[in-house]
C-alpha cells in the first residue's frame, strides 16, 4: 500500500545497463570527453578523457557481436619506464576502498574500476559511480603517481 502513496517520479527512475554505451557515453561527457570504439574482439570501448587523463571503459559479460553487456570496467594506464614500485601500489590497494592498481608486464602503472551493471542501475548511481573514477583518478595520480 505505500508504494501507492509515493509519489510518480520516485517510481519512475531512468535506468541505465551496459547493453546501451551510447547512453554510458552521455553520461561521461558530463566529465570529460567520450567516443565510442570497440575493442579487439569486437566488444564496445569507450575511449574518454577526464581532468587531462585519458581512460578507457571496457565492457564484459558481452554477448557475440558485442551486444548484451552486463558489466564495465574503467581502466587508465601511464607509460613511465618502470619507475614505479610493486610497493606504492600494493600500499594503494591496502588503503583505498575503489580501484585496485598493478605494474603492467612492462612494469607501468595501471588503475582499474570494476562496475556491475547487470539489471540496471540508475542513472544517478552510474553518474555517482563516474564521479567516483574521477576522484579516484585524481587521488592516484597525486599520491602514487607524484603528479
Amino acid at each position: 500500500m505505500a508504494l501507492f502513496l509515493l509519489p510518480a517520479p520516485a517510481l519512475a527512475q531512468t535506468l541505465v545497463d551496459a547493453t546501451d554505451p551510447e547512453r554510458i557515453i552521455g553520461l561521461l561527457r558530463g566529465f570529460g570527453s567520450a567516443i565510442l570504439e570497440s575493442d579487439s574482439v569486437g566488444d564496445p570501448m569507450i575511449v574518454g578523457r577526464i581532468d587531462g587523463t585519458r581512460y578507457l571503459v571496457l565492457f564484459y559479460g558481452c554477448d557475440d557481436g558485442g551486444t548484451g553487456c552486463r558489466a564495465i570496467q574503467f581502466r587508465a594506464a601511464w607509460e613511465t619506464d618502470g619507475e614505479y614500485a610493486l610497493s606504492d601500489l600494493n600500499a594503494w590497494n591496502r588503503d583505498k576502498r575503489f580501484g585496485k592498481a598493478y605494474l603492467d608486464d612492462v612494469d607501468d602503472p595501471v588503475l582499474e574500476m570494476d562496475v556491475n551493471l547487470y539489471d540496471s542501475v540508475t542513472t544517478r548511481n552510474l553518474e555517482d559511480t563516474i564521479d567516483w573514477w574521477q576522484i579516484v583518478l585524481a587521488d592516484f595520480k597525486r599520491n602514487v603517481l607524484k603528479q
